[in-house]
């Protein structure tokens, strides 16, 4: 394997930065339990912009999405999400330096981005482009400041 093997033209290195499930807001504090009685501790962040509530622990890298009862439009992809697939892996979150450079190279490829989104969330700036699944893999890119995401209170 090649000292470059991992960085594309223009891409930077990427690693996972954490894995997304989208699950019913009735069973987000059950599956949450799972994962704090395995050690994590999660921050709660309300997307009210977005009909969504975060768990998430920063460290382990587990994000819990859930659409909020009532959110309407607002949380749409995540309710379709669910109506069609069950809950389950929403997607996994790459980190890199950029988004414009990762997303170039897969639309490339020919994926579609689903969702784009730059936030101010506490002391972070987030950069963040979703596409839409690409031969079945949900895939995030996000670039973020150094700030302190314990900070992020939506």
């Amino acid at each position: 394997m090649s000292e470059d093997a991992g960085v594309g033209e223009g891409t930077g290195r990427m690693r996972v930065h954490h894995v997304v499930f989208c699950v019913h807001h009735a069973n987000q504090e059950r599956a949450a339990g799972l994962w704090r009685e395995l050690g994590l501790t999660f921050a709660e962040i309300d997307l009210d912009d977005l009909g969504i509530r975060v768990l998430i622990d920063w460290e382990a890298g587990i994000e819990l999405v859930s659409p909020v009862p009532g959110s309407g439009d607002e949380a749409a992809a995540f309710t379709e999400f669910l109506a069609a697939n069950g809950e389950g892996l929403w997607s996994v979150v790459m980190d890199v330096p950029d988004v414009d450079g990762p997303t170039a190279v897969a639309e490339r490829y020919g994926a579609q981005v689903a969702y784009r989104q730059h936030r101010e969330v506490g002391t972070m700036v987030i950069d963040e482009v979703m596409l839409g699944p690409y031969h079945g893999m949900p895939i995030t890119f996000l670039s973020t400041t150094t700030g302190d995401p314990k900070t992020a209170d939506g």
